[in-house]
């Protein structure tokens, strides 16, 4: 008996919804980081949603990845990791990273997502 519980609570949970990010995008989905904190960006730096509950992306050196599980509208980054190579735009990293961890917000509209902190910081992406 305990075991059938376990079965079905295993498939009722695989059953639910993505209330992520992710489950707003698809996983091949790729947005292009377009201004931080008003600001244009012309580096190339980009978010994905591969799978419920993971980021990842190319900032101006290195790829990056973490977690991500709040439910939509919220947006909070975790475990943020990247590969470690340098190159000229090492600052503009780095702010990116900063700014992204304190994002506490997130709206998809389109081929738009906008990411938002309680201070009024914001992340602009499109989707190419």
């Amino acid at each position: 008996m305990i075991r059938s519980s376990l079965i079905l609570l295993s498939i009722l949970t695989a059953c639910l919804k993505d209330e992520t990010v992710s489950g707003q995008t698809l996983a091949a989905d790729v947005w292009w980081l377009k201004s931080m904190n008003e600001a244009p960006i012309s580096s190339r730096i980009s978010i994905s949603f591969p799978d419920q509950g993971r980021v990842s992306g190319q900032a101006p050196c290195n790829r990056y990845f973490g977690k991500q599980t709040a439910p939509l509208p919220w947006f909070e980054v975790s475990g943020l990791g990247s590969t470690k190579m340098a190159c000229s735009e090492l600052d503009l990293e780095g702010q990116y990273f900063t700014v992204l961890q304190k994002m506490t917000t997130a709206e998809v509209s389109g081929d738009t997502l906008i990411l938002k902190s309680d201070a009024g910081q914001a992340l602009i992406f499109v989707k190419n």
